[in-house]
């Protein structure tokens, strides 16, 4: 499962960007989706590679994400983490679980120390690989 969380703002997106953002329910700051690595999913985060931090999430982080900022839909329905997880694995999607398909997060505490250094390869923004975890438990 990759975890996606988008880092900039709207304003100066272009019109491709903005559209492949709110294809991803990427619709404002520091929203996050976490979604399967297919073909099509991998070409979108791809395009937005630039206003995104994006990395593979572990079970315990995302069991965490689910408990702490999961958003019901039938909010008389309890949300059970693990078994969301395994349900997700197995191809369900998001609606038939009672839940919704992105997570409002915080800032991050402690701030970004920098959105990216071009040539440098430091900050947030892209492929952060195993860091995305570190980075969402300090948004939670």
């Amino acid at each position: 499962m990759i975890a996606v969380i988008r880092i900039h703002g709207m304003v100066k997106i272009k019109k491709k960007i903005e559209e492949t953002l709110q294809r991803l329910r990427l619709r404002r700051k520091y929203a996050c989706v976490v979604l399967q690595p297919t073909k099509v999913n991998l070409g979108m985060i791809k395009n937005v590679r630039d206003f995104v931090a994006f990395g593979e999430i572990n079970k315990e982080t995302f069991e965490k994400l689910i408990e702490e900022r999961g958003q019901a839909i039938n909010k008389k329905k309890k949300i059970d983490a693990k078994k969301i997880i395994v349900d997700l694995e197995a191809g369900k999607k998001y609606q038939d679980l009672n839940l919704k398909p992105f997570f409002r997060l915080h800032p991050p505490r402690k701030g970004i120390d920098s959105k990216k250094h071009f040539g440098v390869n430091k900050g947030v923004l892209g492929d952060n690989k195993e860091k995305i975890n570190e980075l969402i438990g300090r948004m939670l």
